[in-house]
């Protein structure tokens, strides 16, 4: 009925810091007061609210709970990296074919990545791996310089590629032949800007295909940009500036670690999976 998303860079600083900025929690908690107020319009009787690696890693949790919690009139459930996958692949898994997975669903988040290789969320041969490792980690931790110097995208690539070699569970289960689902919003965002896309068209971007040769070029180009020039090209999303490049990276070096052709773009993802596992 109503779909809403808000940039609010919850896991600012929690890499370097280990807690979650005061400023950033209150930016939470003023998005979660107008989703509140949509709700209470729309004659909602229940809610669920999830938090994830940010808040996970986070010594000062309990400053956002009660935050959240006020804001929201809602307690927030702490979410597992492993959670989050099944609830991801749940969600994604709900619009697509059925009998047309195993899928491998990659979904690329601010502090961490969830990579789940299954054809169903109950799948008994479901695998998931929880990777500390998102965009906003990931650029806070090594992309320093506007645009990131070589040795930093080369650090980058690195410290994916060592996340990814420590995951003996896809390495023993996800293959070329899985078919690669990508959520969230860097993945989002690079469709856009491979279609050129002024303002956001979920038809066109949902089950739109990146080829790995097109994810790429844009993590070269977008590597290749300042800030400015970032922010200037068209399909480019406010708030995603200072992290796409990073998230590139990792979408890049996963789909080469899998061997993957092709990500095939879904914008059906957790939000999806809350709604579907709601009893």
């Amino acid at each position: 009925m109503d779909r809403r998303m808000e940039i609010t860079r919850l896991g600012q600083g929690v890499d370097a810091t280990a807690r979650l900025a005061p400023e950033a929690i209150a930016r939470c908690a003023a998005a979660l007061s107008g989703f509140h107020a949509v709700c209470e319009a729309r004659g909602v009787v229940a809610i669920r609210m999830v938090a994830t690696s940010a808040v996970r890693d986070a010594s000062n949790a309990s400053d956002f709970f009660a935050a959240a919690e006020a804001a929201l009139g809602a307690p927030v459930e702490l979410l597992s990296g492993i959670e989050e996958g099944r609830l991801a692949l749940a969600g994604a898994a709900a619009d697509l074919p059925a009998g047309d997975g195993p899928w491998v669903v990659v979904d690329i988040g601010g502090g961490s990545t969830e990579v789940v290789v299954g054809a169903a969320p109950d799948d008994p041969r479901l695998m998931v791996d929880s990777f500390q490792l998102g965009c906003v980690r990931l650029a806070e931790r090594v992309l320093h310089r506007d645009p990131p110097l070589p040795g930093e995208l080369e650090a980058a690539s690195e410290l994916v590629d060592a996340a990814l070699a420590g995951a003996p569970t896809l390495a023993a289960g996800a293959t070329a032949a899985h078919r690669m689902v990508g959520l969230a919003g860097t993945v989002s965002t690079i469709s856009m800007l491979n279609q050129r896309l002024t303002t956001y068209d979920r038809a066109r971007v949902h089950h739109s295909v990146l080829s790995a040769a097109e994810v790429c070029h844009w993590c070269d180009v977008l590597a290749s940009d300042d800030r400015l020039a970032r922010s200037a090209r068209p399909g480019m999303v406010e708030g995603r500036v200072d992290v796409i490049v990073a998230g590139a990276v990792i979408l890049r070096q996963v789909m080469r670690w899998l061997g993957a052709e092709t990500c095939l773009v879904s914008e059906a993802d957790i939000l999806d999976g809350l709604v579907a596992t709601l009893r």
